[in-house]
This record gives C-alpha cells, structure tokens and sequence, in this order.
C-alpha cells in the first residue's frame, strides 16, 4: 500500500516499568483504532533511570523482558507493526540500549542496539556519559516491515549523517530516530535535525520521543515528529504524552528522488590537506 497511517506514542516514562508498560500497549492499541498500520513509542519506553543500580535491578534479558513480550502480544492483537522505539536490556555486565521491530503476527523482524553512545557534557551544567553503563552497537539494521523497509537508529544516532546515507542507499523508504532528547538540546537542534536527514536522503523521518520532568530528575523535548522526504513536517507534539500521527503516502519517496537525485550523484572523495603558501 501507498498510503498509510503512521503514529508516534510519546510518553513520560516513569521509574516504573509495568507502569510505563502498560501505558504503551494502550496507546498502541489506541493509535491501532484510530486507523495506524506502523507505530513507534520512544527510547527507553519501558523505564527511565539514571541510577544504574537501580537500572540492573529492573532489567532483563531481551527473551525474559515483559516489555517486548507485551508488545509482540499487542501488535498481533491489533495487527499493526510496533516499532518499540528502544529498551534497556541486560548484556552481560553492561546494558545495551535496543530496538525492536515487531510484524503484525507478533513476530521479531529486526533489532538494533544503539551505535553513537551521548558522552557529553551540555552549557546549562548537565552531563551524561552512557557509555558508563551501555555498550555501543556495531551494525546498522535494516528492518523488512510490511509497510517499507525501514532504517533504524536511536537518539543521539540522528547527529551522524552517514547512518542515514547508508540506510537510504540500501532501500530505506522511513528513517526512524526514537528519543529521550534533553530539553535543551531539542529545543535547538531537533527539528532542523529530523528535516536534515529527511531532505539529504528523500525518505519520511518518523522519530517517536519522550516528553517532560521525569522521575528520575531529567527533562526531555517531546515534540515527536514525522516528516516527509521533502523536509515538510506533517506532524509534531509538544512536550505532553499522546499520540501524533499523520497520512503517508509513500510514493512521494520516489518523487522527492527524482526531483532532486542526489542518492544517485554521489561520490567518493579523496581529501587532500593543502599546503601552506610558504611552503609552496
């Protein structure tokens, strides 16, 4: 099918997993009968935790998570693709911040643990170094979905152009970049992001985020976002929870290649380091 119905569930995820659960299988649910064939809930939706003891005392192993389980139940009760936008899981000392993409039989299709870890330090005093408690992913991940194939990333992810490049150049029609984006940085860089890879690559950006004071201390942007492969916002939160969804169509794909090519202009390039005038 060419068109569709897309939907971002945007949470405030709590300290709560079965809380955090239950608010997700019942926004896909929701989003499922108002007419969504794919729907995204955002990174970390099953807790948001910056202890990290805290964090190892309620994870689990991918096949022992009730999350995942929950939502492969929903997705084959509603038959809709859930894209479970990220979830912590246990590896083996470390934790790793992963994706899961789920048919509308309740079946895995693809997983992605997150590959750009956000070691920063931002203006207003706020640091974060994940790579403290997660380990980085190494592969990109492709997603075979019903509804297109879909390119997946996570968060910070959406600062690192080439990921985009290489999904687009394998066939990815929707880019995806879930998020706990910090206030501050979202309310700089998010939407200029999300249009950005949008535009460079001709495909839909659908990115699902978290929203608001959280339990744990920290604030996030919201604003989930779906853009189409022209740069056009088509839908966008605030920072409260609830739905955001939008009609795709997805020929507009091929149209916004073929407009502007650059998928097929592009080109190796070798860097040359000039030499300084004395010199030459």
């Amino acid at each position: 099918m060419s068109r569709l119905v897309v939907a971002c569930v945007q949470m405030r995820s709590s300290r709560d997993p079965a809380a955090n659960r239950a608010e997700a299988v019942a926004r896909v649910r929701e989003a499922a009968a108002a007419g969504a064939a794919y729907v995204q809930t955002p990174e970390m939706t099953a807790l948001l935790e910056r202890d990290k003891a805290a964090l190892f005392e309620k994870i689990r192993q991918p096949d022992e998570d009730e999350t995942i389980a929950a939502l492969r139940e929903v997705a084959r009760e509603a038959r809709v693709t859930v894209h479970l936008g990220s979830l912590a899981v246990r590896v083996g000392d470390k934790v790793a911040n992963r994706a899961v993409v789920i048919a509308p039989d309740g079946e895995i299709l693809a997983t992605y643990d997150k590959i750009h870890l956000f070691d920063v330090d931002l203006p207003n005093g706020e640091t974060w170094r994940e790579s403290a408690t997660y380990v980085g992913g190494e592969c990109a991940v492709l997603a075979a979905t019903p509804i297109a194939p879909i390119g997946v990333s996570i968060c910070y992810d959406v600062r690192f152009p080439y990921l985009y490049r290489a999904y687009a150049e394998a066939g990815a029609a929707i880019l995806t970049a879930p998020a706990a984006f910090t206030r501050q940085t979202g309310e700089a860089h998010w939407s200029v992001l999300q249009r950005a890879r949008a535009i460079e690559n001709g495909a839909f950006m659908i990115s699902a985020a978290q929203g608001g004071r959280h339990e744990d201390g920290r604030e996030t942007y919201g604003h989930s976002i779906v853009v189409d492969p022209w740069g056009r916002v088509l839908a966008e939160g605030d920072a409260e929870p609830g739905l955001v969804m939008a009609e795709i169509d997805l020929a507009e794909v091929g149209r916004a290649r073929g407009r502007i090519p650059s998928l097929a202009h592009t080109r190796p390039v070798r860097l040359e380091t000039a030499r300084p005038l004395a010199a030459q």
